[in-house]
């Protein structure tokens, strides 16, 4: 079973996760799944079609937005809309839950939602060090 991570009430993060790890999820009340892990990347990770049928199966909401190294300014905004207009709690996953609490740091800042010591401060007591990829 993965890490789940909290982040804030509305945002949970984690390594990669696996089918069994959906119905966790749902049993702990989260409504969407984003994966930002793109495929491929371990001849071992389930795919993402797979985690999606998984994810429905469960009664979850499902995005892949796939981020290779850094987030584009179109990936931290989809990630933000998702979030916000998620009707509950949101679980994002990557290969280790760094690229997913970046890209939604990264969206946090921009839009003016949390300053930097805040987002630094939610990163570090999730595990996450994010004071190299957070604007000053």
């Amino acid at each position: 079973m993965s890490e789940f991570r909290r982040v804030t009430d509305t945002l949970t993060v984690s390594p990669q996760i696996t089918e069994a790890d959906l119905a966790r999820a749902a049993a702990e009340g989260f409504v969407l799944v984003i994966n930002n892990r793109p495929d491929g990347e371990d001849p071992d990770q389930p795919s993402a079609a797979a985690l999606g049928a998984a994810a429905h199966a469960n009664g979850l909401g499902y995005l892949h937005i796939p981020v290779r190294g850094g987030p584009t300014a179109e990936q931290v905004e989809a990630v933000r809309e998702a979030i916000e207009s998620a009707d509950g709690p949101v679980l994002a996953f990557c290969r280790s839950g760094t690229r997913s609490i970046v890209t939604w740091s990264l969206g946090q800042a921009l839009s003016g939602q949390a300053d930097r010591e805040t987002l630094l401060a939610q990163g570090a007591a999730a595990g996450y060090d994010l004071s190299g990829v957070l604007p000053r």
